[in-house]
């Protein structure tokens, strides 16, 4: 495979991206339905995890520029959603709880019983780590609160009237809690040991973005930022090149059907790494060609092809491409996402994204995905 991405850019005219410097604030609809990851996925919180779990700690500035509206009312600011309103209350599907803030496990269905409150109720936790406690005297009562073992956010309260084997009533909001039932856990499981991801920048997110989903083995490509001081930066702050951080890809892939070398053979072949903070007419840190790594063998994969790209002299000046450690992966926004499928009649996407698509197409035919 090494062999094949460097006679491949040997022959290949590189793919000059240019501007994408516009913004679009129209919602687009729809979007392609994000699969699961590691159980649940929420690319739009960077903090939520089913497997971490380690303590957090947030501020509530920024839990409230990745939270619903709803949940960070609840979760931060120790609200209560009305009684009966929840759809988990009275439910008895087998499944697995977690904390919907950041994803830790909490409960499972076996530790649930149906309680007349309103709420969801359990007579145990996970395990004494998952819930920690404090008194809570609001409102002229003496109640003992429930809080999230990794990110503090309120769950609701725990009271001594349950059923047996421990007489305890933990009283949830249902807002704060995700809910998984059996069989997709077995599901997620089951992707989790043959799917992968790598962070990569290559000048605009809109392109790289359009040509890896077409890509046999790429089963999410998500488009955001990467690297810089600015936690969760917008759009517009990144387009100032003052956030430090890069418009990038996060792509999913399952190495069952592709692997590291192909999506390094794409990435090299798409855009031009050979150029300091530029691709084409888009200039700035931001557009920088960068890959961002989340382990050893990612890190050392990138530096070996790297390093035989230039001492093979592939391209006409040395490779500049950085090498990142990768931090955060935040999101764009959702106008931003799946923008060429959403968006084909617009003249950037016909003009721009569509020529690299199709030259893409021709140099990958033995690997596209079917229509």
């Amino acid at each position: 495979m090494r062999n094949t991405i460097i006679n491949l850019l040997f022959l290949l005219p590189l793919f000059m991206l240019t501007a994408c410097g516009q913004s679009n604030n129209k919602k687009t609809t729809n979007q392609k339905p994000i699969a699961m990851e590691n159980v649940i996925s929420k690319p739009e919180n960077p903090y939520y995890s089913n497997t971490d779990t380690t303590k957090l700690n947030v501020s509530d500035a920024e839990w409230k520029k990745v939270l619903s509206p709803d949940l960070y009312a609840v979760a931060r600011k120790a609200d209560t959603e009305r009684a009966f309103t929840g759809k988990m209350w009275n439910s008895e599907t087998k499944g697995t709880y977690y904390c919907a803030t950041c994803g830790l496990k909490l409960f499972k269905s076996d530790q649930k019983f149906v309680s007349s409150c309103g709420w969801p109720s359990f007579f145990e936790q996970d395990n004494k780590n998952s819930i920690v406690f404090k008194d809570d005297n609001s409102y002229g009562m003496k109640r003992t609160e429930a809080l999230c073992g990794r990110c503090d956010s309120h769950l609701g309260h725990l009271f001594d009237d349950g059923p047996a084997p421990t007489g305890k009533r933990y009283c949830m909001n249902a807002v704060s809690l995700d809910f998984v039932p059996e069989g997709a856990v077995a599901k997620a499981t089951d992707m989790k040991g043959n799917t992968e991801t790598i962070v990569l920048g290559g000048g605009c997110y809109w392109c790289v973005e359009a040509v890896y989903e077409n890509l046999v083995g790429v089963e999410k490509v998500v488009s955001g930022f990467a690297g810089g001081t600015v936690e969760n930066p917008s759009y517009e702050e990144v387009c100032t090149g003052r956030t430090g951080a890069a418009e990038v890809v996060e792509i999913t892939y399952d190495k069952s059907k592709t692997n590291l070398d192909e999506i390094f053979q794409v990435f090299f072949t798409v855009h031009d790494p050979t150029t300091l903070n530029r691709q084409g007419a888009d200039v700035g840190t931001q557009y920088r060609s960068a890959i961002f790594y989340k382990n050893d063998e990612q890190k050392k994969a990138a530096e070996s092809i790297i390093a035989e790209l230039n001492e093979k002299k592939v391209y006409g000046s040395k490779v500049v491409t950085t090498l990142e450690s990768l931090k955060v992966f935040y999101k764009a926004k959702d106008y931003h996402q799946n923008y060429y499928e959403n968006n084909k009649n617009q003249p950037y996407c016909q003009m721009v994204i569509q020529p690299k698509i199709e030259k893409f197409e021709k140099v990958f035919k033995d690997r596209l995905k079917k229509k």
